[in-house]
């Protein structure tokens, strides 16, 4: 009943987040390695508060696109190369590819704690989201109100 609007709305980007990582996580189990995250569009130029907390959640650097059709160029570059004009994507990159100056570093204490609210995350999402699913889901409030007290006391 005391959570703010601003709480309420950090929660819903971590969330996001979450089932990003989620996404990134699976990716890796199936040998795709993610060593950084490439945004565009309208979050990643306005919002540096929601890409810290994506790089913090991801524990990667995110950059962003230097152009603001990501989309219509990748598209093109496929074209071009189904085309003819260049051999392979990675030769259509070459030239067309680039990033903004900002990057984004994750924050190693952040990140840290992140990876605690991840792990409870997961188990909330297997519990709920995956069939069979057996999770001892007794502990989450306690862990979740120690994860709070200790970034209470920190600051």
């Amino acid at each position: 009943m005391s959570t703010t609007a601003a709480e309420t709305y950090r929660a819903l980007v971590e969330g996001t987040a979450f089932g990003a990582r989620t996404i990134i996580d699976r990716l890796e189990e199936y040998g795709v390695t993610i060593d950084q995250v490439v945004i565009c569009g309208g979050i990643a130029e306005k919002s540096p508060t929601i890409m810290q907390i994506f790089a913090d959640v991801w524990n990667r650097p995110l950059k962003i696109s230097r152009s603001s059709q990501t989309c219509a160029l990748g598209a093109a570059l496929f074209g071009a190369v189904a085309g003819g004009a260049f051999d392979s994507i990675g030769d259509a990159q070459k030239g067309t590819v680039a990033y903004k100056t900002t990057v984004y570093e994750p924050n190693p204490d952040a990140a840290a704690v992140y990876e605690k609210l991840y792990r409870i995350y997961k188990t909330l999402h297997d519990a709920f989201g995956v069939k069979g699913t057996r999770a001892e889901l007794y502990p989450v409030m306690k862990e979740l109100i120690a994860i709070r007290d200790s970034v209470r006391s920190a600051k």
